[in-house]
Order: C-alpha cells, then structure tokens, then sequence
C-alpha cells in the first residue's frame, strides 16, 4: 500500500523539521513527502534547507485549508496522509491507519468528533489523542491530520465548501459520505503505545499564539458553528441523526 504524505506550512516553521523526521521514521514509510505551503510572514525559512521533502509548492497567497487537497489529486499512491502544522506523529501512526483501513474502508483520523445534536458544533465528544481510545470508533468529522484513499478526493470539489475559511474538516467527511457513501473514523489511540498515536504534542504545539481557535475564540467559534449548520443543511447525516 503506497502513501503520499503532504504537510502543510504556514505559520509554524520550527516544528517542520521535526515532523518530517517524524514521518521519515514511520515503521510504514511513505513513497514521498510534499509540502504545501502558504503565504504568512511568519515562514522565515528556505524550503531547500528541509531534509527530507520530495515535493513542494510554494504560493503567494495563502489558500488556507482546502490547497492542499488539491495539491493530493495529483499523487500517484493509493493513500494519501495529511498533517497540521502543530501534529507530530507516533512512529507507529501510518501503520496503524493501515491496519485500520483494512478493517474499516474509510476516512481516518486523528482527532474525531460525535455530534449530540445537530444545530451546535460546540456539543460533542472528541476521540483520538486527546482523550485515548481503545478501538476503532465511528465519528462524524475528523482532524490535525487525514489518512485517506486518493480516490476519496475526487468527491472534494463536487461542491463547494460552505466557506474557506475553516471546515475543510467538515467538508471532507460531509462530501465523502453525501458522494461517495464513506464513513469516517478514528484509528485506535491505545494510552499503552504513544507510537500509535497521530500526535504527540498536541497540547504543547497546538495552544500557541498562531492557532485561531485560541486567540480569536470569540469569532472562531461562531464561525464554526455557521459552517457545521451549513453543511447540516445541506443534508450532511451526523451519527446523532441516524
């Protein structure tokens, strides 16, 4: 099974570096890494000086979130793994979606969400690394980083997504399973083996002065909230509403 790993730069150049280490040590290694990335003035260091990219594309705008799903049409492996910027994965994390994908044909992820009702975003249960789970578990939406099939991605741009400014979450898993009949879940995330885990410092990397849910909480979440109600609308099937 051949992986396609893809990064996304934007605004946190230090932990680069060690993520690409990260992915390089995978017990399932990919076939390449690219990177895609954004536009900020925070990026202040030459992509040549990265070991271990294969591919890059560097914009002068930033896409935001949904560039990079674009940039994975064009890989030539069956799998396709994306990474935030602020996700560090366990050596064991490709593996594990691997054996996952074999018992479950869908999106996987790292941090999953069940919805309890379907006018709030905000009311849910999270599974992944932050809370552990024993099992394989059946969510509505999946983030901080993506392990799906490339062909998957062809249903991205059958519409377009309730806005660009955030949700490419939502949007992925609401597209996939409207399209495509695919569901999505979050691979085992045992408290016994950290390198099954898609992060490993989420807390200390994900809390810092550049993530938006953070420092601008107050508009963050409405925004959210507007997006989960928008795709709801447009007949999105939450776990809740089954």
């Amino acid at each position: 099974m051949s992986i396609t790993a893809i990064l996304n730069g934007y605004r946190r150049p230090q932990n680069i570096q060690m993520q690409i280490n990260h992915i390089l040590n995978q017990t399932v290694k990919p076939e390449e890494i690219w990177l895609w990335r954004n536009y900020h003035e925070d990026w202040n260091i030459e992509l040549s000086t990265l070991q271990g990219i294969d591919k890059y594309c560097e914009s002068n705008y930033n896409w935001k979130y949904f560039g990079r799903f674009s940039l994975a049409m064009m890989a030539r492996t069956e799998f396709v793994a994306f990474f935030d910027d602020d996700t560090i994965p366990g050596n064991m994390w490709l593996e594990n979606c691997i054996n996952t994908h074999s018992q479950v044909n869908g999106i996987l992820g790292g941090v999953g969400l069940v919805h309890h009702n379907d006018n709030q975003y905000t009311d849910h249960t999270r599974f992944g690394w932050p809370s552990y789970n024993e099992q394989v578990v059946k969510v509505d939406l999946v983030g901080h980083a993506w392990f799906v099939k490339k062909d998957y991605l062809r249903y991205v741009w059958f519409e377009e997504p309730v806005t660009y400014d955030t949700g490419e979450d939502m949007h992925l898993s609401y597209i996939c399973k409207k399209y495509g009949g695919i569901e999505t879940f979050v691979p085992p995330h045992p408290k016994s083996n950290l390198e099954m885990s898609s992060s490993l410092y989420g807390y200390e990397l994900g809390t810092d002065d550049k993530t938006d849910s953070v420092v601008n909480h107050a508009a963050f979440m409405p925004l959210r909230n507007n997006c989960f109600r928008g795709y709801v609308k447009r007949g999105w099937k939450l776990l809740c509403s089954l």
